[in-house]
């Protein structure tokens, strides 16, 4: 159980230490508090404290990944010390917080508290932060190709990256909706099932029935861990 600060004063002492921060994240993002990577959810991971970065031993391009990936943290070079007492803040202050005085209570600029509080509040009113589904309800999931036309691609990198990564050097975004509900997407690695798995268990309630297409990686029967459908 991770531990949660009553006061702004005990929010901000806590998170102060980074190590505070990852365990915080860790129980937060995982109920077992076992580390795995969000790319192919392999638990053979290795904490690489000097860089503040875990390494999968997976075989997958982004070995290394931080606790920042695959939530509203990502992508920001702003760290989990401030991150975090800004979303305690956010939630527990009822008559709502300015980037002025979000930025002098953390001490950053008030330009990197406004783009903090937009994503926190954008996370918050989407429910970004909660899975979707559940007992009951119906997930529609199914994955998609983004990025330039092949065949502008050097004819070289071309087939390099169909033969490595089977994805022609594009991104791979998969899409999932709730039926009458919310939609959420999420980056994979690869279309290979234990991606594909990875990305619905972290994403999808237990119990819910998904519908999907009758790719190979979907057909599969889910472990335990993964939802029910």
């Amino acid at each position: 159980m991770a531990y949660t600060p009553k006061t702004l004063q005990e929010a901000i002492q806590w998170f102060s230490d980074y190590d505070n921060c990852r365990k915080f994240m860790i129980a937060v993002r995982w109920l077992d508090e076992v580390v795995r990577c969000p790319y192919c959810n392999s638990e053979k991971v290795t904490y690489l404290a000097k860089a503040k970065l875990y390494r999968c031993y997976g075989d997958h391009p982004k070995q290394k990944f931080s606790l920042k990936v695959g939530t509203v943290f990502e992508d920001s070079p702003i760290p989990l010390e401030k991150w975090l007492p800004a979303v305690w803040l956010v939630v527990n202050c009822k008559n709502g917080i300015s980037s002025y005085e979000l930025g002098k209570d953390l001490g950053v600029t008030q330009k990197s508290a406004w783009f903090m509080l937009h994503r926190i509040r954008l996370a918050v009113q989407s429910k970004s932060f909660a899975k979707i589904g559940g007992p009951g309800a119906e997930v529609e999931v199914d994955e998609t190709f983004i990025g330039g036309k092949a065949r502008n691609m050097h004819k070289e990198k071309r087939i390099r990256t169909k033969v490595r990564e089977g994805n022609w050097g594009k991104t791979i975004v998969m899409g999932m909706l709730e039926r009458g509900g919310h939609v959420k997407a999420k980056v994979v690695a690869n279309r290979r099932k234990p991606a594909l798995h990875a990305a619905i268990a972290e994403t999808v309630e237990k119990g819910t029935q998904l519908y999907t297409d009758e790719h190979n990686g979907y057909m599969v029967t889910c472990p335990p861990s993964l939802v029910q459908g």
